[in-house]
């Protein structure tokens, strides 16, 4: 819509009512409506903010008990009973010797633990299953291995199609 260039007092007027008339109804909607707006797009603006949770301090351990005055002649060891604050069994002594002796470029030290270490079972490091995919291998076994049929006939090499993908089925293909 083009603008009109001859404009006479009555359009200035009817315009300029119009416009105060709007004006009027922005102010009268605001007044009305204003503090709703204000209290939702804070309640908005809280919720965009990370949730503070409360900080833990840990507990003060108990005093131990008295110890008893006939004391054994043999030197105390670990409680079985005991609460375990890891969830690994401790490594036995040959197996951490491993760790000062020599460095890990000559594949001593540490290395030579990790790799010591990694030949363990899960089972025989950690006390249960700490993540999901533990639970897949916890509890096999020692690996079984597979001995390979002599017939070339019975081994499947591959689950691809040996004609192609969008190629009719061959008997061959197939594993029954």
């Amino acid at each position: 819509m083009s603008r009109q260039l001859n404009m006479d007092t009555v359009q200035q007027n009817f315009w300029k009512e119009e416009f105060l008339r709007q004006k009027m109804l922005r102010c009268e909607w605001h007044r009305k409506y204003g503090s709703m707006v204000k209290a939702k797009q804070k309640a908005k603006a809280a919720a965009r903010l990370p949730l503070k949770l409360p900080t833990l301090y840990p507990k003060t351990p108990l005093s131990p008990p008295p110890a008893p005055k006939a004391v054994p002649s043999r030197a105390p060891s670990p409680a079985p009973g005991a609460p375990i604050q890891s969830e690994m069994y401790p490594v036995p002594p040959a197996t951490r010797a491993l760790l000062y002796e020599g460095i890990s470029h000559d594949l001593q030290g540490r290395y030579h633990y990790l790799n010591t270490r990694k030949l363990d079972m899960p089972e025989m490091r950690y006390l249960f299953p700490v993540t999901t995919n533990f639970t897949y291998g916890w509890q096999l076994g020692p690996p079984v291995k597979q001995e390979l049929v002599s017939c070339k006939m019975c081994r499947i090499e591959s689950f691809f199609r040996k004609n192609g993908a969008f190629a009719l089925l061959d008997p061959r293909d197939l594993a029954l």
